[in-house]
């Protein structure tokens, strides 16, 4: 049987001998995470501005409700997202459950409201103290929000990195939706949690190892674009 020592010491060498079946999972797992990262951006920068420049009925609801979606349980998405995926669902036809597809789908409903509500926070905050400036210029609303958002850029890619924590984490929403099937679905995350249950510590210690390293290194990243921007901007 073997010790922890050993374990760890087994899991250093798959990671440094480039174990084909773990660089598979690892690179399946970024591809998936950086693909929503990217869809949810692509959303949810756009309409976080939108909320933080226009004041129209219900605005208020809109932001409680999207901020409470920050902490919506992954479970519970991936089940709103298999129930639509499946066979008896609204898009049943298209074939998409237990596919990277279905995964990215769950990702970006997790990553999206983060994002979103973060961008609103920033973008509002820019927008009081630029807003004669910006209404000097003749700007309209909707020209504003390239503005803004290229003038919170450092911010917003901490908020960016901070999603795409979430997403590469991500256990629950994933495992309903993808599978967790074997050179398919199988993700970092998931597959640790397999592999403990097997009793195959070594990758699974070898994954956590490279998670770990993951979240580190995008937190790094975080807080060096933070003191950037601190310097660059006072």
């Amino acid at each position: 049987m073997l010790t922890s020592d050993n374990a760890f010491s087994t899991a250093l060498t798959l990671i440094l001998s480039m174990d084909s079946a773990l660089i598979s999972i690892v690179m399946l797992s970024l591809q998936v995470s950086l693909m929503a990262v990217l869809i949810a951006s692509l959303i949810a920068l756009p309409l976080g501005a939108a909320l933080a420049l226009w004041r129209f009925p219900g605005r208020n609801v809109v932001i409680v409700a999207l901020n409470a979606l920050m902490g919506l349980p992954p479970v519970v998405a991936g089940l709103c997202v298999y129930l639509l995926l499946s066979r008896a669902g609204p898009l049943g036809e298209w074939g998409l459950l237990f596919t990277p597809t279905a995964m990215v789908i769950a990702q970006v409903i997790l990553v999206m409201p983060i994002i979103a509500a973060l961008t609103r926070q920033q973008v509002e905050a820019l927008h009081g103290e630029y807003d004669e400036q910006l209404n000097s210029l003749g700007l309209t609303r909707l020209r504003m929000i390239p503005t803004l958002l290229w003038d919170a850029r450092f911010g917003l890619l901490t908020v960016i990195l901070a999603g795409f924590g979430r997403a590469s984490a991500e256990v629950g929403a994933v495992m309903i939706v993808g599978g967790n099937i074997d050179g398919v679905t199988r993700v970092m995350t998931t597959s640790i949690v397999l592999e403990t249950s097997k009793g195959n510590l070594p990758m699974a210690l070898g994954l956590g190892i490279i998670l770990l390293a993951l979240v580190t290194m995008i937190n790094a990243i975080a807080h060096i674009i933070g003191e950037t921007a601190k310097r660059r901007l006072g």
